[in-house]
C-alpha cells in the first residue's frame, strides 16, 4: 500500500503554518470562502494547500469554519490524490465539473457569500458560477495569494537547494557532453536524466546555438531546432531543474572548439558585471525601484535586455526589468528575508542579433544573498 513517507513530505508544522495563513488572509479580505483552481503535474498553489502535486485540474475549497474540500479530475487521479493529500476530503469533479463544484459550493452554505478566487479559472466555469450561485460575490485573489507566498519557509528552501543542486548538475552534463554534430533537439537528452535519475524532473530547458561569428538570436529558445552544432559555435542556456514542485534556474553559455570572440566576450562580461551588481545590492529593505535602476549599467555599457533581469523562483513576485527597458507598470516591492530569487540579466545588443543570459538562483538573508548555485561564474568552452 502506498505510504506517505515513500515520498518527499511537508512537516504537519509546516503544512499547518500555511493554513493558517490561508485562514488569516480570508479574514483580512473578509471572506466566506477560497477556491483555488489549478491544472497540472505539480501545480503549485495546490500542492502548497494539499502537499499533493496536482491533476490535470483540481479545486481546492478553504472557509474559516468548515473542513477544506479537494475536486479533481481525473477519475483514475482520486486514488492518488487520496494518498497524499493532507485534507481527508478528496473526491471526483464528475462528468462535469463545473456543477459538481456548484453544488459543493452550495452544500457549504455560499450561496449569496463573499467567494475568493486563486488561479486562472477558465470563463466558462467562472460563468457557470455566476449564474447558478444567488447573489455571491466573487473576488479576485491572485495576486494577494501569490504575495503571501514570496516569503519561503526554510522547508520550502530546502527543497528549492535540492533543485538548484540538481540544475548545477545539468550544466556539467551539457559541458561534458557537446559536441560537433549534434542537434539541438538533442541537448535536452544529456540534460533531464540529471533530474530523472535523483527523482527530479526538468522545469525548462530553453536554448539557442548559433556560429559566433554571425549571430542570429538574442535570447535562449523555447524549442530547440535540427541544427547541427558545428566548431566556432555558441550555445545560450535557461535551465530549470526541479524537483516535487519547486525549482531552481541557472543560465550559461557555451562555445564549441574556441573560447569567445571578442564582440561575445565583452557581451558575457558586462552580464556578469550586471549580476553582480544586483547581487550586492539586494538585501531585506531593498526596493524593486532602486535594482532596476542599479541594472541600467546595462545599458549604459551600450546594450539592452529582453527578458525578465530578476523573478522570483517559479516566477513568483518580484518580476522586473531594468529601469530603461521596463515593459509594464508594476508596483514597487521591496525585497524580505525568506524570498527566493533568480537574477538572470539577458543582454543583448540594441538591434537584437545577438544576445546572452547570465544569472542564477538566491535567497535573501538579513545580511544579504545566499548563492545557490555553486557551478563556476564563466564562459564554458567544449572541445568536442
Amino acid at each position: 500500500m502506498r505510504q506517505h513517507s515513500d515520498f518527499p513530505r511537508f512537516s504537519e508544522a509546516e503544512m499547518a503554518t500555511r493554513h493558517d495563513r490561508v485562514q488569516a488572509l480570508m479574514e483580512r479580505e473578509r471572506l466566506d470562502g477560497l477556491l483555488v483552481y489549478g491544472t497540472g503535474r505539480f501545480s503549485s498553489d495546490i500542492m502548497w494547500l494539499t502537499d499533493w502535486p496536482g491533476s490535470r485540474e483540481a479545486f481546492v475549497l478553504m472557509q474559516p469554519d468548515a473542513d477544506p474540500l479537494v475536486l479533481l479530475q481525473l477519475f483514475n487521479h482520486v486514488p492518488m490524490a487520496k494518498a497524499l493529500s493532507v485534507f481527508p476530503d478528496v473526491r471526483w469533479a464528475g462528468a462535469n465539473t463545473a456543477g459538481t463544484v456548484v453544488r459543493a459550493l452550495r452544500e457549504r452554505k455560499l450561496d449569496g457569500m463573499r467567494i475568493g478566487l486563486v488561479g486562472a479559472l477558465p470563463y466558462r466555469y467562472y460563468m457557470a458560477f455566476q449564474d447558478e450561485l444567488d447573489g455571491a460575490i466573487f473576488k479576485d485573489m491572485q495576486s494577494q495569494f501569490r504575495m503571501m507566498r514570496t516569503v519561503r519557509s526554510e522547508e520550502e528552501l530546502a527543497r528549492i537547494k535540492f533543485a538548484s543542486e540538481l540544475t548545477d548538475k545539468s550544466i556539467a552534463a551539457v559541458a561534458a557532453g557537446l559536441k560537433p554534430g549534434m542537434a539541438e533537439c538533442e541537448i535536452p537528452a544529456l540534460i533531464e536524466p540529471v533530474y530523472l535519475n535523483e527523482g527530479g524532473y526538468a522545469g525548462i530547458h530553453f536554448m539557442s546555438s548559433m556560429p559566433m561569428r554571425a549571430p542570429d538570436f538574442p535570447v535562449p529558445a523555447q524549442y530547440q531546432s535540427s541544427r547541427k552544432l558545428a566548431n566556432g559555435d555558441c550555445l545560450i542556456t535557461e535551465i530549470s531543474g526541479a524537483h516535487w514542485g519547486y525549482s531552481g534556474q541557472i543560465h550559461r553559455t557555451f562555445s564549441l572548439g574556441e573560447g569567445p570572440t571578442p564582440e561575445w566576450k565583452a557581451m558575457h562580461d558586462v552580464a556578469v558585471e550586471a549580476l553582480e551588481v544586483m547581487e550586492n545590492l539586494i538585501k531585506p529593505g531593498v526596493t524593486s525601484t532602486q535594482v532596476e535602476d542599479a541594472a541600467d549599467i546595462i545599458h549604459e555599457r551600450g546594450y539592452t535586455i529582453l527578458d525578465d533581469l530578476l523573478h522570483g523562483v517559479n516566477q513568483y513576485p518580484p518580476i522586473i526589468q531594468t529601469g530603461k527597458a521596463k515593459r509594464h507598470r508594476s508596483r514597487e516591492l521591496t525585497f524580505q528575508a525568506g524570498m527566493a530569487i533568480t537574477i538572470q540579466p539577458n543582454v543583448m545588443t540594441i538591434d537584437q542579433s545577438m544576445g546572452l543570459q547570465f544569472g542564477e538562483s538566491f535567497i535573501v538573508r538579513e545580511n544579504g544573498l545566499e548563492r545557490l548555485n555553486s557551478y563556476p561564474r564563466e564562459w564554458i568552452v567544449c572541445q568536442g
